[in-house]
């Protein structure tokens, strides 16, 4: 399943109201941890059919950012019946983002 961009304009129906849990990864394009990170998100979107998959840019969306209170990045949150569900921060190998997808 594709990737989505998430910003604020889009948040509401693509996270909010999604059908799927939904992985959100928040990043910026600075952060090295954030760059290795986004191919294991990538991967796992591909693999997984059953959630959604977004990525929130923390320097172009610092409201969402501040919202969920994001301190670190790369973090990753899931959201499930638009809350959330679990949550990590720092980059973390592929079997450690399908646990939190459980």
């Amino acid at each position: 399943m594709a990737v989505k961009t998430i910003t604020l304009k889009n948040f509401e129906q693509e996270v909010l109201h999604s059908s799927k849990p939904i992985l959100l990864d928040f990043w910026a394009t600075w952060c090295g941890p954030c760059q290795m990170m986004s191919p294991v998100v990538d991967e796992v979107s591909n693999q997984r059919d059953d959630i959604a998959v977004g990525k929130i840019n923390v320097d172009e969306e610092p409201e969402l950012a501040n919202a969920f209170q994001i301190v670190s990045i790369p973090t990753l949150i899931v959201m499930e019946n638009g809350k959330p569900k679990a949550q990590s921060v720092g980059f973390v190998e592929k079997e450690a983002v399908l646990n939190l997808l459980k």
